[in-house]
């Protein structure tokens, strides 16, 4: 579709673009500052690594995969192939004085180059993720296979699913259509994610967790004692993801509007009740507010209000960070419960909280939602959607890690004692001279 540029809805998305590839090296900032000293540099480069792999698979055929409008195989993906490598996206026509230029599938008057920029920082940021919950003990080769591999067979299908007219929106087609019936084309009950609960958070959630049991525990899990060494690290990690994460909520308006607004403001109150919830339950179970728990609070609001920043009120957003922070704190202690070693708890954190912002729109949504004068319909879509994106991505993620063990998945005990910086990068964080 051509048409004119808009160039303030422009200049928006490419500042929100930019927002968010800043919070894949501020993730490398946080992971880097919880794990071990000996193991810093490797999950720094796990989660920087993703910006050069999935950065090229994504303009070769991620974007293509996703949204060119092209095939919808069974509500799945797109034709990966139709705008191949972009150069497609950046033609131009003239219309007597005009310009117009490829739009994206959002119209708004945005380039669909810029669009695709945009949607390349969620499926970098959303690999980064999942690296945590194997973190110091995975080998460098065979994570970067997997996320190329993964990112095409997972991320681009299930972003198609929700984001670009599949199984999982508000497509005649669509699972929510099949429940309870379209209304002018499109599904009567529209399921709700603005911003990534299940294209982002769930699967980065569901995957890290699978791969953390199929990769098994670290040495020591159990007995040592993993402290985070460098808090400050940790503290700066999350407050540039709490910046980014504008560019990532406000940005999914697609345009410097309202609703751009209303995230901006939902994104910060719901982290902020995020934060102290999660330092309140620290307090009363531990008897001490921590560095950490509060950084960890910011991360698990920002995640359960991602879903719903555009579609809740503030107030509601204050009450989703609470119930966030909360629970998450207590989600980290599912790995103890369990037996699985989540090494920087990306299932406590990002599966739960992912869970509890894209199911609770069916009680907070305005007009659909439960508490807002709506009915059960909303809370039904949204419970099957998560469902179903935990589902995707569990089995798809089995198969690929299965795929893959061929590689080798671990680095050997010596290596993993020793520290997976010298192992695998020949380097130390820290030399003292």
């Amino acid at each position: 579709m051509f048409g004119k540029v808009d160039t303030g809805t422009t200049a928006w998305m490419l500042m929100s673009a930019a927002l968010v590839l800043l919070m894949t090296p501020a993730l490398a900032f946080f992971y880097g500052g919880l794990s071990r000293q000996k193991s810093v540099l490797n999950m720094m480069m796990m989660s920087i690594s993703s910006l050069g792999v999935v950065s090229v698979v994504y303009v070769l055929w991620g974007y293509s995969t996703s949204f060119s409008g092209e095939g919808n195989y069974l509500g799945l993906f797109d034709n990966p192939f139709r705008f191949f490598g972009l150069d497609a996206l950046t033609q131009t026509k003239t219309a007597g004085a005009d310009t117009l230029y490829v739009l994206s599938p959002t119209g708004a008057g945005l380039p669909a180059i810029v669009f695709a920029g945009f949607q390349l920082t969620f499926a970098v940021i959303t690999v980064a993720l999942i690296s945590g919950a194997v973190a110091e003990r995975v080998k460098f080769g065979t994570w970067l296979a997997f996320t190329a591999v993964w990112t095409t067979i997972v991320y681009l299908p299930l972003a198609h699913m929700v984001w670009g007219g599949g199984l999982l929106s508000n497509s005649e087609h669509g699972i929510a259509a099949w429940l309870f019936g379209t209304t002018d084309g499109k599904a009567t009950v529209a399921p709700i994610d603005f911003a990534g609960g299940t294209v982002v958070h769930i699967n980065a959630g569901i995957a890290g967790g699978i791969l953390a049991i199929f990769v098994g525990k670290r040495l020591g899990f159990g007995k040592a004692a993993y402290r985070p060494h460098n808090i400050p690290f940790v503290m700066l990690g999350a407050a540039l993801l709490w910046f980014g994460w504008f560019g990532f909520n406000a940005g999914s308006a697609g345009t410097a509007n309202m609703t751009a607004g209303l995230a901006w403001v939902n994104t910060t109150v719901a982290t902020a009740a995020a934060m102290l919830g999660w330092l309140a339950v620290e307090k009363f179970r531990d008897g001490h507010a921590t560095t950490v728990g509060a950084a960890s609070g910011v991360v698990a609001g920002l995640v359960a209000v991602t879903p719903a920043c555009a579609n809740i009120s503030p107030a509601g957003a204050i009450g989703l960070g609470v119930v966030a922070g909360v629970a998450a704190a207590y989600g980290v202690g599912l790995k103890h419960r369990f037996g699985f070693d989540d090494s920087l708890d990306v299932v406590g954190v990002h599966l739960v909280a992912g869970l509890i912002g894209t199911v609770s729109l069916g009680l907070l949504a305005k007009d659909t939602g439960l508490f807002y004068g709506g009915d059960y319909r909303q809370l039904v879509v949204q419970i099957v959607i998560a469902g179903v994106a935990l589902l995707f991505t569990g089995v798809l993620t089995v198969i690929i890690a299965l795929l893959l063990k061929p590689l080798g998945w671990r680095i050997d005990k010596e290596s993993e004692a020793d520290g997976i910086d010298n192992s695998e990068h020949a380097e130390t964080a820290y030399d003292l001279v």
